[in-house]
């Protein structure tokens, strides 16, 4: 990683980062999935390949806030159906960066943001179609649980965008609010913390992308504040909407650079 880049941004670079981590800290304590803008910001603003590296810390601070704000309602048994998947995503992901120039990383983010913003909308749909869940005890659902958790290992591990993957599998398994969050915070505690050896060995994270860490975490806290006071007030249909209309922009402007 070109580490020089990252210290020639501006100021309103850095201001943009900073409201990313916000939006991070927002999205871990309210909507899980959110953060996809986050990712659009970080690649528009870092070299793509770079902005991965970055961003994972920067997640992982708002997984700590989250398990330390839900931590009893998570759902284990899903848990440990979904973490083999995912395992095999992470690898097959780590695979993909190890001959990936910048370019094509950052075309695969883009392209990754526009299919997550299109599951976002069919699993608005189908949830509101479906009237029995599958459940994770299930045939079906065990399907269902792989190979969700194949492509949200992934697409985290290319960029770190398993979120939306996620909330579509959680919620077509008919999880309520706080059992969501809950299971949706100890899940991408564990999988991005598996994640630092490799990010370390593609030369992702490193002594100065650290220090950029550490400055931009101190805004992951009050955007999980501000989570968490809104997470019985939010609007979600409308969040959501804003969510969507704002990664397919950022998507869209990753595959037009």
């Amino acid at each position: 990683m070109n580490t020089m880049t990252l210290w020639h941004i501006s100021l309103w670079e850095f201001a943009a980062l900073a409201a990313a981590a916000l939006l991070v800290g927002f999205s871990k304590t309210a909507v899980s999935g959110a953060n996809t803008v986050s990712l659009a910001i970080f690649a528009a603003v870092l070299p793509a390949r770079a902005s991965t590296g970055v961003l994972l810390p920067i997640l992982i601070v708002g997984d700590v806030l989250a398990v330390l704000t839900y931590r009893r309602h998570a759902h284990w048994p899903t848990l440990w159906k979904l973490f083999p998947a995912v395992a095999a995503g992470v690898i097959v992901g780590t695979v993909f960066l190890m001959w990936a120039d910048d370019q094509i990383v950052r075309t695969s983010i883009g392209a990754i943001l526009l299919l997550m913003a299109g599951v976002t909308i069919w699993r608005r749909r189908k949830t509101e179609a479906e009237e029995e869940p599958d459940s994770v005890a299930t045939r079906t659902g065990r399907i269902k649980a792989r190979s969700y958790g194949v492509l949200g290992g992934f697409t985290t591990m290319v960029a770190n965008a398993g979120g939306p993957v996620m909330s579509m599998y959680l919620l077509s398994a008919g999880f309520r609010k706080l059992g969501f969050l809950g299971t949706s915070a100890f899940f991408f505690l564990i999988v991005n913390v598996s994640k630092v050896p490799f990010s370390v060995g593609l030369g992702l994270i490193d002594g100065n992308s650290l220090l950029l860490d550490a400055a931009l975490a101190a805004f992951v806290v009050p955007g999980a504040f501000i989570g968490k006071w809104a997470v019985n007030r939010i609007n979600q249909r409308l969040f959501e909407q804003l969510v969507i209309a704002a990664t397919v922009v950022g998507g869209a402007q990753l595959l037009l650079r």
